[in-house]
């Protein structure tokens, strides 16, 4: 579960005083992605309420905690996310249910509409299980290399094959390519916020760490605000997640930068504009006429800038419209 609301406003801390619970937190909410990586998503039902309890209680010595962030392991980790009506599943009483989000509670078929999600991305359009509801359970497993990511599996299926009442429905297999760019072309896993409390460095150095509870149940946001559930336990230390399965379509891609343009430079100009990056992963706010593929692979300065030049959000410094989004895989 991932926090709607992880957007900065007012001043924030300059020092550290946030202690997480890290041996409660799942790394992957606090760990970027490893790059390269491989993945794998699978999908349970839970048609009996006592084997879906069993299942929490098996699958807990599956998952990776955020304890050891230095550890050489740390980039293989099997995390567990419950969708609201697997929560039901569970017996989680209506009250508890009531105290989490509304978007959670609501889910995304519901809010189709206010997603944008019409037309070819309308729900009746979606894989079954993710209209249905029956996906009450996701397990993933995260890892820079095959035989990682089959050890993790492997831990990870042992806690729901032998049971009866869990079904596993649904499995997407995901990696990331040898280029390490997404298919649009854009290099991808660039960037990652620090997390106040997590020991783990952002990838902007010139950012100051965000609240924890900006991503963390339980603990204070960037509004001196804290998310709390009923109980508290049901909650803390977790994290809201979104979870959506996007069709790229590249070809139309391809098509609208080559008809919206008059060359080849300026197709790449108006990509680069279109997600604040140059293909390579260069920042437009750090070489904005031109790509700079160097920079772009360079970790330790392709993050290194800010937006203090451009408060409204919307203007570059050469004052031609742009979104500041910050990169794919931000």
């Amino acid at each position: 579960m991932l926090d709607q609301n992880a957007v900065t406003s007012g001043e924030k801390k300059t020092v550290d005083e946030t202690m997480l619970e890290l041996n409660d937190i799942q790394s992957g909410v606090l760990r970027p992605r490893p790059t390269p990586y491989v993945a794998t998503y699978i999908g349970l039902r839970i048609d009996d309420r006592n084997a879906g309890r069993e299942l929490m209680q098996r699958v807990s010595t599956a998952v990776t905690s955020a304890d050891h962030p230095n550890s050489p392991l740390a980039d293989t980790w099997v995390s567990v996310a419950l969708s609201y009506s697997g929560l039901g599943a569970l017996g989680v009483p209506q009250e508890s249910l009531d105290s989490l989000s509304w978007e959670f509670r609501q889910g995304m078929v519901a809010r189709a509409k206010d997603l944008g999600d019409v037309g070819d991305s309308d729900p009746e359009n979606w894989e079954k299980q993710f209209v249905t509801s029956d996906i009450h359970v996701i397990i993933v497993a995260v890892s820079p290399d095959e035989q990682h990511l089959e050890a993790a599996l492997a831990r990870a299926r042992e806690t729901y094959q032998s049971m009866t009442g869990i079904e596993a429905i649904w499995r997407q297999n995901c990696h990331a390519l040898p280029n390490e760019k997404e298919p649009f072309g854009y290099r991808d896993g660039i960037s990652h916020p620090a997390i106040e409390g997590s020991g783990i460095p952002g990838t902007n150095p010139g950012e100051v760490a965000f609240k924890a509870g900006e991503f963390v149940i339980g603990y204070s946001d960037e509004l001196n605000g804290i998310q709390k559930t009923t109980p508290e336990i049901l909650g803390r230390n977790g994290t809201y997640v979104v979870f959506r399965k996007l069709h790229q379509r590249v070809a139309d891609f391809r098509k609208f930068l080559k008809t919206s343009s008059s060359n080849v430079d300026d197709e790449e100009l108006l990509a680069a504009k279109m997600m604040g990056r140059w293909r390579s992963g260069a920042p437009l706010a750090l070489c904005p006429f031109h790509d700079d593929s160097e920079l772009g692979a360079d970790g330790r300065r392709n993050n290194n800038f800010m937006f203090k030049e451009d408060d409204s959000g919307n203007e570059n410094a050469w004052g031609e419209s742009h979104s500041s989004y910050k990169s794919p895989g931000f």
